[in-house]
């Protein structure tokens, strides 16, 4: 269960590395809560995947950061807290640096993401 969870969170940044924005947004539910760093908040698949397709026009990789946590919740539900950055032609960008919180869920379709949260990572 928790590598199949894995295997998800290692599809956001393959897909999103890639560019593809169906298949990035296929890793969410039909109806997922998708809450980006700046208070953007889409409801559902289609709304992610519009967004992205010109979002993966820009020149904006993304960066893993360490091991994300997975918490079972329930045998159908998780909650995943990870990391990470962005790279911006090439180049790291600290200042991108993000807290990513995702509940996981199990469906039909196999484990998908029903609600992601983007939190900037704060400097005092």
């Amino acid at each position: 269960m928790s590598q199949e969870i894995h295997n998800l969170i290692d599809g956001v940044y393959e897909t999103w590395n890639a560019g593809d924005a169906a298949a990035y947004a296929a890793l969410f539910t039909e109806d997922a809560d998708y809450i980006t760093y700046f208070g953007l908040h889409l409801k559902g698949r289609q709304a992610i995947d519009e967004v992205h397709r010109d979002l993966f026009k820009m020149p904006i990789k993304l960066d893993v950061g360490g091991e994300p946590s997975v918490r079972m919740l329930s045998d159908t539900v998780a909650l995943v807290i990870a990391t990470g950055g962005s790279v911006v032609d090439g180049r790291r960008e600290p200042g991108r640096d993000s807290i990513l919180t995702y509940t996981a869920v199990h469906t039909p379709e196999g484990w998908r993401f029903a609600s992601f949260q983007n939190t900037r990572v704060g400097r005092p």
